[in-house]
C-alpha cells in the first residue's frame, strides 16, 4: 500500500468520526453552552498534542501560522457549534460541507484559475442547500442554518490554508499551535458572552473525551499529515463524505427522518461537492501536497 493510498484510508476513517460526532455535540449542547464546551475541548486536545506531538515545546516559527489557523479554526467551530443549538445535526453537517464547495471559489479569488466543473458544483450546491434549509420557502430558516453556513466558509479558509502551511512547517508543531489557540479564544471569549452554562453530567464529559480525543487530536494530526501526500481534490472529495456519516448516525442514534425535499436538497449538495472537487479545478490549487 502506497503512502498516498495510506494517507487517503486514514482520511476516510477520520471523516467518518467527524460525522459522527454531530450527534454526540447535540447531546452536549443540552449540558454545556457553545464556548465553555469549545474550551474544554480544545484546551484538552491542544495539552495532549503538545505533550505527544511537540514533545512539550513548539517550534517558535510555527506559533504565527499555527495562531492563523486557530483563528479560522475557531470561527468555524464556534459558528457550527452555536448553530447546532438551533438545527439538526445531519442539517448541520450538510451545510458544513458546503466548504469543500467554497475552497474552489477562494481559489479563485486568489488568482487561481477553475474549470466550468466548479461553477456547476457551486450552482448544484446553493440549489441544494435551498432545499435542504428552506422545504416549504425561505421563511423556514432558522439562525442554525445562518451561522452554520459561516462556520463553513471559516473551513474552507482553514483547509485552503492547512495545504499552504503544512509545506513550510511540521505538522508536528503546527497541529499543537493552531488547536492551543482554538482553546484560548473559546476561553478568552467566555466573559463576553454572557448567560454561557456548564452542567457536569456523564453525557457531557463522554462528548468532551470523544471530541478532544478523537475528533480533534486524532483527526486533525492526521489530516495535516496526509494533506502532505495527497492532491487537494481527493482530500476535499474525501471529506464530501462527512454529511454522509453524519446523517446515517442521526438516523442510528436519534431517529431522524428525511423529507423529499430535504433528502434530494442533500443530494444534490454531495453532487455539488463530487462534480467540483472532481472537475473543477483546472490546474494544482496551492493546498495539494
Amino acid at each position: 500500500m502506497s503512502i498516498r493510498t495510506k494517507a487517503e484510508a486514514s482520511l476516510v476513517v477520520v471523516t467518518a468520526i467527524w460525522g459522527s460526532t454531530f450527534v454526540v455535540v447535540k447531546g452536549a449542547l443540552a449540558d454545556a453552552s457553545p464556548l465553555p464546551f469549545l474550551a474544554l475541548r480544545f484546551l484538552l486536545a491542544g495539552l495532549l498534542l503538545l505533550a505527544i506531538l511537540g514533545r512539550g515545546r513548539v517550534d517558535r516559527r510555527a506559533i504565527l501560522p499555527g495562531a492563523i489557523l486557530g483563528l479560522f479554526l475557531f470561527a468555524g467551530y464556534l459558528f457550527q457549534t452555536w448553530g447546532l443549538v438551533y438545527t439538526t445535526p445531519s442539517k448541520s453537517a450538510f451545510l458544513t460541507g458546503f466548504s469543500v464547495i467554497l475552497v474552489p471559489i477562494i481559489m479563485m479569488l486568489s488568482g487561481v484559475r477553475i474549470g466550468a466543473g466548479s461553477l456547476l458544483g457551486g450552482a448544484l450546491g446553493l440549489v441544494g442547500i435551498y432545499l435542504l434549509v428552506a422545504p416549504s420557502g425561505m421563511a423556514t430558516v432558522n439562525r442554525g442554518d445562518l451561522l452554520t453556513l459561516a462556520g463553513a466558509f471559516s473551513f474552507a479558509v482553514h483547509i485552503v490554508l492547512v495545504g499552504h502551511y503544512t509545506k513550510r512547517f511540521s505538522f508536528l508543531h503546527l497541529v499543537p499551535a493552531q488547536i492551543l489557540v482554538v482553546g484560548l479564544l473559546a476561553l478568552a471569549a467566555l466573559p463576553l458572552a454572557p448567560g454561557q452554562h456548564l452542567r457536569v453530567t456523564g453525557r457531557l464529559v463522554l462528548a468532551i473525551l470523544v471530541t478532544a480525543v478523537l475528533a480533534t487530536g486524532v483527526a486533525f494530526s492526521v489530516q495535516n499529515w496526509a494533506q502532505q501526500y495527497t492532491p487537494a481534490a481527493h482530500t476535499a472529495l474525501i471529506f464530501a463524505l462527512e454529511p454522509v456519516f453524519a446523517a446515517l448516525s442521526s438516523w442510528l442514534v436519534v431517529g431522524e427522518h428525511f423529507g423529499g425535499k430535504a433528502l434530494l436538497g442533500s443530494g444534490l449538495i454531495l453532487a455539488g461537492m463530487v462534480v467540483s472537487e472532481t472537475w473543477g479545478v483546472s490546474r494544482p490549487s496551492p493546498v495539494e501536497g
